[in-house]
């Protein structure tokens, strides 16, 4: 089978029509939301061709396919991330402006800051006394890194 097109989103349907089929899932890596064309497996063992025709990420909860018995939905694998959470603007603008010097993709859950685990990053939050901790979480979208230079 070849997917070229999103069928739609788990979050989009009624729990009736979620609950009357039964659902395969692909586990991807959250680099892996951003590939357009990719060859998977469900957790069932079917293997299935991605080719999406519309230039988009993947996203947890999508439907590659679905008839009136059968979904196969894509989860995505828990990431090593650090989970920051500023008590201040002035915690949040300073951490902000740091990982932005990296160019560190983050992304935003209430009043968390969400990035990738890395060592540096979390002995920066040591030294500026950030609040933070380190966990295991799955994501909904890929992080994505914006392409800049400095010219």
């Amino acid at each position: 089978m070849i997917v070229e097109k999103i069928v739609t989103n788990i979050d989009q349907m009624a729990k009736e029509e979620l609950d009357k089929r039964h659902k395969e899932k692909v586990y991807l890596e959250s680099a892996d939301l951003m590939k357009r064309i990719q060859r998977v497996t469900t957790d069932h063992g079917k293997e299935i061709g991605i080719r999406l025709k519309d230039p988009r990420d993947l996203v947890a909860g999508d439907v590659l396919y679905m008839d009136d018995h059968n979904m196969i939905i894509i989860d995505v694998l828990s990431d090593d991330l650090l989970i920051i959470s500023p008590q201040s603007l002035q915690e949040m603008g300073t951490i902000a402006h740091q990982l932005g010097n990296r160019h560190l993709p983050a992304q935003f859950e209430e009043n968390e800051m969400l990035v990738q685990y890395d060592y540096l990053v979390e002995d920066l939050l040591k030294e500026l006394k950030i609040p933070y901790r380190r966990e295991d979480r799955k994501v909904k979208q890929a992080f994505r890194h914006i392409g800049h230079s400095h010219d």
